[in-house]
């Protein structure tokens, strides 16, 4: 039995041995195909023999490269050769803002021949053409990064030079402000705030995002980018009328089909006028800036009011540069609670961001103060411990105007007005006004005075006199009655409504100029009367577009120009 179980391991031993020492199989895409064959194993000497040392199992074959496998003996090229990749182009970046605008372009073009007439409008001014692009130059740059991030077509870049000739400060007659021209109504539609501190229309990054997002909203609407930008010059409500006007007549409904204003009309056309002067401006004899392709400004936050004043010696910049890059704000003091980001010139934002740190000393002079009740200027300049005349001036408050409870004014900080603005305040702060009281004098009724007497002799009317003494119009009057008499109220609100444009352009013309005004309109209109009667005139065309506040503005003001 023992001799059995020593026979039966010595077999097992052998076999075992016999697996470890077989040679790994060659490769036959590496090994020689002429290669001799491995010499087997004698197991019977194995088995009598000592066991063999294992050896090391073979290493994992890898696949030979198409170069290694063409020096194989025997290697058959037409098969063992994989299919070259295509060759792939090399990517250069732009190296001018108007190249990486130009690459973007996706709108179809327009032919018609007001484009012929804006691109030789444009190419006869190239002073014109040289503000524009300077002031182009500094928001440029942003413009193209929200477009191409978005993935809308790269002429949208250049809208604002048809808008307001890229101006942010720009004011149609319609009221429409800022870069890309919006109207009050639709800029509160699309978030831009509005307030004593500042209108967010004229922001470069706000307005620019209300305004792609509304471009895109159309072109959803529309499904054409003419049309689209039609209403965004004329109201999509005026487009989609026109539209179903064409369709109801069985006529086409594409922009050249339909009837609109004039400035609507001439829209695309300058468009794309300016779109083929990007492309080949040389070809029209025009030679445009170049604008490198790279930011101008960068973005800062602010944690705490600060004045102007300090953010421009901080950065070493002009007052003058940073509201070119902030033109929403009028105010000498930014708010941090209402607008946390600034714009500040690329190199000028690091240092001021360093010299920031560093400052020691206070960071704002101003703050804000809610009216609790009605008061004259003179009343709430003693309340804060002020010089009414500069209150007035700071605030902009126009004489014989007086304030109205919850109206919010910029005083300077003290002891008890020295924190910053809250939130709520800084968005939704306003200057609220209204008439002060009349002055009033007392009259004597002498004998004979009727109510319409006095009024006569003190320029009233009989009905304002009577109110203001608690009389009936038809009241009979006795000598040495006393009588009080007010200033008209309708001067004292036009005194009001002429002083709410203080610090603007345009003053109202003198009555002498509107007599003359009112004489050559009535002779023009004798004139025309007959050719009125037969043939729309270009006013009437043009009171007809005025239906849309949208088409009221205009574009590129003379100011801007």
């Amino acid at each position: 039995m023992t001799l059995l179980i020593r026979l039966g391991l010595l077999t097992l031993a052998a076999a075992l041995s016999a697996c470890a020492s077989v040679p790994a199989q060659p490769d036959p895409m590496t090994a020689p195909r002429d290669a001799a064959p491995a010499t087997p194993v004698d197991t019977a000497s194995a088995a009598v023999g000592p066991a063999p040392t294992p050896a090391r199992p073979a290493a994992v074959p890898t696949l030979p490269s198409v170069a290694e496998r063409a020096t194989l003996p025997g290697a058959d090229l037409t098969q063992a050769t994989l299919p070259t990749p295509a060759p792939v182009a090399a990517v250069v970046a732009p190296q001018t803002l108007w190249e990486r605008i130009q690459r973007g372009f996706a709108m179809p073009d327009l032919q018609d021949e007001r484009v012929d007439h804006w691109q030789r409008w444009y190419a006869s001014r190239p002073d014109y053409l040289q503000r524009m692009t300077d002031r182009a130059s500094k928001y440029l740059f942003h413009i193209v990064e929200e477009l191409e991030r978005r993935n809308l077509p790269l002429e949208l870049a250049l809208l604002p030079f048809i808008e307001s000739a890229f101006n942010p400060q720009a004011v149609s007659r319609a009221k429409a402000a800022g870069m890309w021209q919006f109207m009050p109504a639709t800029g509160r539609h699309f978030d831009l705030k509005q307030n004593l501190f500042r209108d967010d229309r004229r922001d470069v990054l706000a307005s620019t995002r209300a305004a792609l997002d509304y471009l895109k909203r159309l072109h959803r609407m529309f499904g054409d980018w003419h049309l689209a930008l039609a209403a965004y010059n004329w109201g999509e409500g005026n487009v989609q009328r026109a539209i179903r006007r064409n369709e109801a007549a069985g006529l086409p409904t594409g922009y050249l089909d339909l009837r609109m204003p004039a400035e609507t009309r001439d829209y695309v056309p300058k468009l794309q006028a300016v779109k083929n002067l990007v492309i080949d401006g040389q070809r029209h004899g025009v030679t445009l800036p170049t604008i490198g392709n790279h930011p101008f400004f960068d973005t800062v936050r602010i944690e705490r009011d600060i004045d102007v004043a300090l953010i421009a010696r901080l950065a070493d910049v002009s007052e003058a540069d940073f509201r070119t890059l902030n033109p929403s704000h009028n105010k000498p003091v930014i708010l941090a609670s209402g607008t946390p980001d600034i714009l500040l010139p690329w190199d000028s934002a690091v240092l001021f961001t360093q010299r920031l740190r560093e400052h020691n000393g206070p960071l704002a002079s101003w703050t804000a103060w809610r009216v609790p009740q009605d008061m004259s200027a003179a009343d709430a300049a003693r309340r804060v411990g002020w010089n009414e005349a500069a209150l007035r001036h700071t605030n902009r408050i126009p004489p014989r105007m007086r304030l109205k409870a919850g109206s919010t004014i910029l005083v300077p900080r003290d002891g008890h007005l020295d924190r910053d603005v809250p939130e709520q305040l800084a968005d939704n702060a306003q200057l609220l006004l209204a008439p002060e009281r009349a002055a009033t004098r007392t009259i004597r009724v002498r004998s004979g005075d009727t109510l319409a007497s006095l009024a006569r002799r003190h320029r009233v009317r009989v009905a304002d006199l009577a109110a203001w003494n608690g009389l009936s119009p038809q009241a009979r009057l006795r000598p040495g009655q006393t009588l009080q008499l007010q200033r008209p109220a309708v001067q004292t609100a036009q005194a009001g409504k002429a002083l709410q444009g203080v610090g603007r352009d345009r003053h109202p013309p003198t009555a002498r100029k509107q007599s003359r005004a009112k004489s050559a309109m009535a002779a023009n209109s004798r004139s025309t009367a007959k050719r009125s009667a037969t043939a729309p005139t270009r006013a009437a065309a043009q009171a007809a577009a005025a239906r849309s506040p949208r088409a009221l503005r205009t574009a590129q003001t003379e100011a801007v120009r």
